[in-house]
């Protein structure tokens, strides 16, 4: 024992030498001394850290641009925005503080902001395929919506809202928001294969828009489609139209993967066999796209919590960012928008990394310009 203590005392003894030996360690400043300790915090090298993600999207194609929420105070004169920092892939990106930010408008820096996360509760409207020409076909959608539906409302939070339609010749719905939770359950787990109809989604589609349009707050449309559409009144380039317009994205979950292998056990000679299944996942893909929305393609049900948690944490989470403007003069011109991510120490662009150290690039999805009077809160 008194040999092992007497050789530590020796090594202490040498590393204290050591440092004493070279003094341009102690003339450092902390955080200096800090990067060479190789602590990459915050707070000595300018870095966000935040957890290693997937490195593949969960989503097919591209996602279309989302509308930032902008609000503005005529009595305060302040200017409230609601956006999205993504990585390349669509995540999220948390942990980016207020001192990161750097808002300009009109191309000024705006002083005294604030900076807060923001996770909203949602009203969903559930648009689920429930027709279509071929018998065989109805009873292996009707299974499939159920099954992913009942999936859906599993992943919903306790302020969340949702109204469930059914289309197929037309949409009809089946419950409203202020339902609750029982009776939309029951109602996921009670759908009856329909009788041959038609399949006619950009008509439901534009029905439920309308529906949804006077609603408040965060919202989407849950779209559970094979992207057929048998017999609609308005053409597909109308309905992308009316969705770039709309502001309601819609994340569309396509029932294509799972009903092709279930179709081919009816032969390559039967009607199912000549649906083109190709065209209907890009009819679903062009849908989320122009309504800011995402397009999934799920082997089966147990890819489903997956991308669910996907849908919720995109529609849900926000960076909120509040500055009082620097002129109250004109309020009824464009005013433009741009968010940088710094360093507060250096000036420099943000560094983010993740648990690898793989450097991150950020998306700052924000609008570029906004008219304070009409987005006045009344």
């Amino acid at each position: 024992m008194r040999s092992i203590f007497c050789e530590k005392t020796i090594l202490s003894a040498v590393g204290l030498f050591a440092l004493l030996a070279i003094p341009e360690l102690w003339s450092q400043s902390p955080e200096k001394v800090a990067t060479n300790k190789g602590d990459t915090s915050a707070e000595s090298a300018g870095q966000v850290h935040i957890p290693t993600r997937s490195a593949i999207t969960l989503f097919k194609g591209q996602q279309g641009k989302q509308k930032t929420e902008i609000h503005f105070d005529p009595a305060t004169g302040t200017v409230t925005i609601k956006l999205l920092v993504q990585d390349q892939n669509g995540y999220f990106i948390p942990n980016i503080r207020r001192e990161n930010f750097v808002i300009y408008e009109n191309g000024v820096p705006q002083k005294y902001t604030t900076v807060e996360i923001e996770h909203a509760a949602v009203s969903l409207g559930l648009l689920m395929e429930h027709g279509g020409r071929y018998q065989g076909l109805n009873k292996l959608v009707s299974e499939e919506v159920s099954r992913d539906a009942h999936q859906l409302l599993e992943a919903l939070g306790r302020e969340d809202k949702v109204a469930i339609w059914l289309y197929s010749n037309n949409a009809q719905q089946l419950a409203s928001f202020s339902d609750g939770r029982e009776k939309l359950d029951k109602i996921a787990y009670d759908l009856e294969p329909p009788d041959v109809s038609e399949a006619n989604l950009y008509d439901a589609l534009v029905t439920v828009l309308k529906q949804m349009r006077p609603l408040k707050g965060r919202k989407a449309i849950i779209l559970l489609s094979s992207g057929i559409d048998t017999f609609s009144t308005i053409t597909l380039d109308d309905t992308l139209k009316i969705l770039r317009e709309s502001g309601v994205p819609v994340y569309a979950i396509g029932l294509g993967p799972a009903l092709r292998g279930a179709a081919s056990l009816y032969g390559n000679t039967g009607p199912v066999a000549r649906i083109d299944w190709n065209k209907a996942d890009n009819n679903l893909q062009e849908i989320a796209r122009a309504s800011g929305g995402r397009h999934y393609a799920p082997e089966s049900t147990l890819d489903l919590t997956a991308i669910y948690d996907d849908i919720m944490e995109n529609l849900r989470v926000r960076y909120v960012i509040t500055y009082k403007i620097s002129s109250a003069a004109d309020l009824n011109s464009p005013r433009t928008i741009r968010v940088e991510l710094v360093n507060p120490k250096t000036g420099k662009p943000l560094q983010i990394v993740d648990a690898n150290g793989k450097v991150i690039a950020p998306n700052v999805i924000v609008e570029d310009s906004y008219v304070p009077s009409q987005v006045a809160d009344k």
